[in-house]
Order: structure tokens, then sequence, then C-alpha cells
């Protein structure tokens, strides 16, 4: 499927919405258009409010992706992201990453 495809699905609701979130994400670090997808997604009220697990969103893990993808427009578009979130949801999402800046956040994902 296409990047726009995806991003449809996600934006839809589809019931594999996180299944085409996570697809996006893996094109992240090879893909610009894939990073600029996964940003605009990440400030979708739906996405903020469904939870993986605990308190990490799909649009966390999102935000997350851009910033191991480690690069250049990745990390410019993730903190973009980030600063598109509440005060209390960045102030929670720097403390589930053990940073007290976005900047400083380097996860990894495995």
């Amino acid at each position: 499927m296409s990047n726009a495809e995806l991003a449809r699905m996600v934006e839809a609701e589809h019931p594999y919405r996180g299944k085409a979130l996570f697809e996006l994400s893996d094109r992240i670090p090879l893909d610009n258009d894939a990073a600029t997808k996964v940003a605009m997604l990440s400030r979708l009220t739906s996405l903020r409010r469904a939870r993986l697990f605990d308190r990490v969103s799909l649009a966390w893990s999102g935000i997350i992706a851009l910033l191991a993808a480690e690069t250049e427009h990745s990390r410019a578009v993730a903190y973009e992201a980030f600063g598109a979130l509440d005060i209390d949801e960045q102030r929670d999402m720097l403390d589930y990453l053990e940073v007290t800046t976005i900047e400083e956040a380097h996860p990894r994902i495995v």
C-alpha cells in the first residue's frame, strides 16, 4: 500500500489503523513523506486517545518512531508533532522517555 492509502486507513479509524501507522513508521528512516504523514497523524485526537499500553498512545508511538529514525527531517517533524500535544501530555511523554526536553530523546526501536 502507498503512504497515502495507509494514512487514509489511520484517519478513517480502520480496525487496522495501528498496523497501518506501524507500517508508515517502519518507512520513516528512508522516506520523508512517511515521516511527514506520521507527524500529521499524531495530531489526530483519535490517536492521542488510543492507548497501546499504560499511558503510551498511538500518537506517542508515531512521535517516538520519528525520533528513533534519527534523520534531520524525522526529528524536525517529531518536534513539531510533540509541540502540538497539550502541555500535560508533553510532560507525561517526557517523563516516559526519561528526558527533560524532547531534543534529548533518542529512543531505540528494536
